[in-house]
């Protein structure tokens, strides 16, 4: 089999890949795989550069893999790929820009194993933009790689488009098998005082594992006018969107480990393995990936990772993170600082109500002003379970001419289960209604005195 590496941000050396290609090319032939070294190739792509987007290392890679033997411009060779951190969204963007959904049976690509994958961004990448890129680019004469990061960024807009568009991949009837695996250890080497982030539960000091899950959760929210929850202030309801409400994309196996960090020659889900390795669990499971070759095989390794994931998670408390996109029924973007976003609780759907430990983390996306919460869903266990979970969106302004009535949503019992998933990230689109007052524009009989209109104050009712 072919067999192509690809790595994450800002790497300039393919030592990245550590012995890994190595070990995997030693234990293929003890479980029947036909791997040789000399059909793997590692690949080398341009992150550190602030001009370079996502999507001019997917149609780079594109190109590259026609160079290879035995490719050409019409033609290229089954292969499978192993992927590192933002090697996976690099690898998913070139698949979505040369094949998508509606060519996925075309597809070359067969197992994409994805190690510690980017997929839904990483807390670490606003602080790679101000400090960490900085630093690194101190140190290696490089550039940050600044477009690569803004994708990186907790709520971009590249990871909301690539993970809604894979709401309508369906693998059902291809070759295509992806795979994540990722770890929740922390290597304390890398351990830092001011950046909390580098040792954050639920995570690889790096991607958290609702980061790097493919499973996750969109969820399209519409403000209702005929549904007042409140009176002072005025709050409609919000409901699930007839043509979105909540969809899941097809399952993708998952496996996470106690034993791996993101990066590091110590515990580093790539960089940790020797040549002779060939028994750990990553080396292990990577082949028994290359192996799957039909739908049924790979819903059982799906079910077997999905078994491992459990015990690793025994004893550990799982998170997941919540991405908000506010706006109005008429396009407008509702930006950060202008509105507020309440998780709420209790028969009565309080603030107060959430358990105490529940909120990890929050980040707001400059660019996209798309607010990132992340929860401990263990901790909130009881409130899943009765269904009295619920949230509110107070946007700016509430009065005038043009303004916003608050927003509350509150699921029945099962929308909350299917919302509030173990490991996952849930997408949550916010549609608020725009209201308008009649003042805004009012028609008058001509006369022989002009009239000044300059202190028209809004009348108190909104257009219909």
């Amino acid at each position: 089999m072919q067999l192509i590496f690809v790595h994450g941000w800002s790497v300039t050396n393919t030592n990245t890949y550590g012995d890994l290609p190595r070990a995997l090319s030693n234990a293929a032939g003890g479980v029947g795989l036909s791997l040789d070294i000399r059909h793997i190739y590692l690949g080398r792509y341009i992150s550190f550069n602030d001009k370079v987007t996502m999507d001019d290392i997917a149609r780079s890679m594109d190109r590259a893999l026609r160079d290879l033997p035995g490719n050409s411009d019409t033609h290229i060779a089954p292969f499978s790929c192993i992927t590192h951190s933002t090697g996976g969204p690099v690898v998913r963007s070139w698949v979505d820009r040369f094949y998508g959904a509606q060519k996925l049976g075309t597809l070359p690509l067969n197992h994409l194993v994805m190690l510690a994958p980017a997929n839904h961004g990483s807390a670490l990448a606003v602080l790679g933009k101000a400090r960490v890129g900085r630093i690194k680019a101190w140190f290696n004469g490089i550039e940050p790689g600044q477009r690569v990061l803004d994708w990186l960024s907790l709520g971009s807009a590249g990871q909301w488009d690539l993970n809604h568009i894979w709401l309508d991949y369906d693998m059902a009837d291809t070759s295509f098998y992806p795979f994540v695996l990722t770890g929740q250890g922390i290597d304390h080497k890398f351990f830092d005082f001011i950046n909390s982030y580098l040792v954050e539960k639920g995570s690889d000091g790096v991607v958290r594992v609702a980061g790097a899950n493919m499973n996750c959760c969109c969820v399209s929210l519409v403000q209702s006018l005929d549904n007042e929850i409140r009176k002072r202030p005025r709050t409609l309801g919000l409901k699930l969107s007839p043509d979105g409400g909540i969809r899941h994309p097809q399952p993708v196996a998952l496996r996470v480990y106690n034993q791996y960090s993101h990066s590091g020659k110590k515990m580093g889900i790539m960089r940790s393995i020797g040549p002779d390795d060939t028994g750990v669990p990553v080396v292990q499971d990577i082949l028994k990936c290359f192996r799957v070759d039909s739908q049924q095989s790979y819903k059982n390794q799906f079910k077997q990772l999905e078994i491992e994931t459990q015990k690793a998670q025994k004893d550990e408390d799982q998170y997941c993170m919540l991405v908000f996109n506010v706006h109005d029924d008429q396009g407008e973007h509702i930006a950060q600082g202008n509105y507020d976003l309440l998780l709420l609780a209790g028969s009565r759907y309080q603030p107060d109500k959430l358990p105490k430990g529940f909120f990890m983390d929050r980040q707001m996306n400059e660019s996209t002003g798309r607010l990132v919460y992340y929860l401990n869903v263990d901790k909130m266990q009881d409130i899943v379970k009765k269904g009295k979970f619920g949230l509110r969106v107070v946007a700016r302004p509430v009065k005038g001419f043009a303004y916003y009535a608050a927003a509350e949503f509150r699921p029945s019992k099962n929308e909350v289960k299917k919302i509030l998933m173990p490991n996952q990230t849930i997408y949550v689109d916010i549609m608020l209604h725009r209201f308008v007052d009649k003042n805004v524009f009012r028609f008058g009989p001509a006369t022989d005195k002009p009239i000044n209109f300059k202190r028209v104050k809004p009348s108190g009712e909104p257009l219909v």
